[in-house]
């Protein structure tokens, strides 16, 4: 069921050229363009079918009936006054970026039809050779409106990502901001960091625990860099909850007290289960 007539996509990395692959592949797009800054990641998108045509310029948004931002935080932001400029007066536009107060704030002032949308989805990989057009399934995509969104926009993005296999939930910016600083931007910041302290002397030696808890330290460097400092208050907050929990865990075995110890690792097993 054909729901645009054209899209574009700026960013056609994993999650951009995922959703371009997973739009075409329900049928929901007439045509679909991708813009990239890095033009072989494009020409990939094209070749594996994600995107039908490679723009050069945001010229290419004038013709759009949706508009799909899915480049790092500051470049949505960069970009916005341009699309603003350029897009049809019904156009939608849509963001995937990973924190959403920013976005929301700026872009939602200059566009009437945008919605900051947050799919939970992806991995530690990134660029267009990685494309996956069932990435969504399964996963939850958050959509952040304000009192300005119009409930017919809302509903129609809803139904786009419900209909590639998301579940959606709808938060409020800030409160995006405030829950995922925890749950996906804090451990983030905790595998870089854990990788950080052990010696290269004893990386050969490395266990497939290590490998697992650090995995997402892999992810894109300036992509993180990005979202840890445009969430920063969030974030911090969260990192003193994480502070708390080390200390706890350094007084028992400083204490030698096995009792606290298996209360703390008992509390943590019994919440992770709740994640399963």
């Amino acid at each position: 069921m054909r729901m645009f007539n054209q899209v574009v996509i700026i960013g056609t990395g994993l999650i951009g050229g995922s959703l371009g692959l997973a739009l075409k592949k329900q049928r929901l797009a007439g045509k679909v363009i991708g813009i990239s800054r890095h033009l072989r990641n494009a020409k990939i998108a094209k070749k594996i079918g994600a995107i039908d045509k490679v723009g050069l310029s945001l010229e290419a948004v004038s013709g759009a009936d949706l508009v799909i931002l899915a480049t790092p935080i500051d470049k949505i932001i960069d970009f916005a006054p341009e699309i603003a400029a350029k897009i049809k007066k019904d156009c939608i536009v849509i963001d995937v970026g990973s924190t959403k107060e920013r976005i929301v704030s700026r872009l939602s002032a200059l566009i009437p039809n945008f919605l900051g949308c947050h799919p939970l989805a992806g991995s530690e990989k990134k660029g267009a050779i990685n494309l996956e057009a069932d990435i969504f399934k399964g996963s939850v995509c958050i959509l952040t409106p304000t009192v300005k969104t119009k409930p017919v926009i809302l509903n129609k993005i809803r139904f786009l990502w419900e209909k590639i296999g998301a579940s959606v939930v709808v938060l409020s910016p800030d409160r995006h901001d405030q829950i995922l600083a925890f749950t996906s931007h804090l451990p983030h910041l905790v595998a870089f960091s854990l990788i950080g302290s052990v010696p290269d002397k004893c990386l050969k030696l490395s266990s497939t625990g290590l490998r697992d808890t650090t995995r997402i330290s892999a992810s894109d460097i300036k992509l993180w860099s990005q979202i840890f400092l445009s969430n920063r208050s969030n974030l911090l907050t969260a990192l003193l909850a994480f502070e708390k929990e080390l200390v706890d865990l350094k007084i028992a075995l400083k204490n030698k007290d096995k009792k606290s110890l298996e209360r703390i690792l008992s509390l943590a097993q019994k919440k992770r289960k709740k994640i399963e």
